[in-house]
């Protein structure tokens, strides 16, 4: 994807992560909100908005799932897994 692609992303993501907090869905989003990155940050490296994007996309995907087993606990499980990755990737570039 291309960096703009990511912010678009990102804002969607963004904007689902506001929505659940005006409906009150407890989402705890505390390793996403430690990053200090949002889709108005567009100086910050495709890296960075990519690991964002996956961090943001676990804490999205756990706060709907009940358990580690449903396609949603799965997907929670396979965003922490490319949040890791992309964690990586982000110190070999800095």
């Amino acid at each position: 994807m291309h960096k703009d692609e990511l912010i678009q992303l990102h804002t969607l993501m963004a904007q689902i992560k506001r929505h659940f907090e005006h409906i009150g869905i407890d989402t705890s989003l505390n390793e996403y909100d430690s990053l200090s990155i949002s889709p108005l940050h567009v100086h910050r490296s495709k890296a960075e908005h990519k690991h964002a994007i996956f961090v943001l996309g676990n804490d999205i995907a756990s706060a709907l799932s009940s358990d580690d087993v449903s396609g949603i606990g799965r997907t929670s499980a396979r965003m922490q897994e490319l949040a890791v990755r992309a964690s990586g990737n982000l110190a070999n570039t800095n």
